[in-house]
């Protein structure tokens, strides 16, 4: 199998370890068979779309929509935005995990700002009728809990993508563009012990008042989200070829 790539931007090694083991456990991949660039280590290298599956982007504490961004954020978004015209021209398969929506986001025209944010924890995510029919998304209960936590999100979904789930508290919850780019804003990958690393990681980031870190961790502690992990098998196995 041709691999796929994960497209990773957290400089916490803790945090960025623990992405790529769950990227690995959840898509049922082995190590050969999904190769991590940390893009916030060196600028990306040339990717030869003609020896990958697929592109996966991970999270990433980068807000698309700050005022004020770091040389290193600049520098991604901006191999970010040129990979993605390659990407989109060719329709090529494409799963960015809530740092996708700001990519894939505002590389088609979307508005991201911080109007839908959501607190660290699970969510109910509901699929439009687009949602259900998608052939990601087929067999995925109606409604199902995926884990969230985000300070901006998207408000204003791109001409050219269709919406294909929203939540109570976030309208933008995954959406595609052409047939085989999708971007969720939920975390596919992560489960109770994933996100209670990255709840403890990322303690003074701005996700969360650090006094109520306690209260954090018991909003997900033995919450079970099976059916968000199924997209990333899904797309794996929709898009995995030789």
């Amino acid at each position: 199998m041709l691999p796929f790539v994960l497209l990773a931007s957290r400089a916490q090694d803790v945090a960025a370890d623990g992405e790529y083991a769950a990227m690995l456990r959840f898509g049922g991949l082995s190590a050969d068979e999904l190769v991590r660039v940390r893009l916030e280590a060196g600028p990306m290298p040339e990717l030869d779309l003609d020896a990958i599956s697929g592109v996966i982007v991970g999270g990433s504490p980068f807000d698309a929509s700050a005022a004020h961004k770091s040389d290193v954020q600049v520098r991604v978004e901006a191999e970010m935005s040129a990979l993605l015209d390659r990407l989109v021209a060719r329709d090529f398969p494409f799963l960015g995990a809530c740092y996708g929506v700001g990519t894939l986001g505002v590389h088609q025209g979307a508005v991201i700002d911080q109007t839908f944010g959501e607190e660290i924890g699970p969510v109910a995510v509901t699929l439009t009728d687009e949602g259900r029919a998608d052939p990601l998304l087929v067999g995925m209960p109606a409604t199902f809990d995926a884990f969230v936590g985000h300070k901006e999100a998207c408000r204003v979904l791109p001409p050219s993508a269709t919406l294909l789930a929203s939540s109570a508290t976030c309208p933008v919850q995954m959406f595609r563009v052409r047939t085989n780019l999708y971007a969720t804003q939920f975390h596919p990958e992560l489960d109770a012990d994933g996100i209670a690393t990255r709840i403890r990681v990322y303690r003074e980031f701005g996700y969360y008042d650090p006094v109520e870190a306690d209260a954090v961790l018991a909003r997900v502690e033995g919450v079970e989200v099976p059916h968000a992990h199924r997209i990333l098998a899904e797309f794996v196995a929709r898009y995995a070829r030789s």
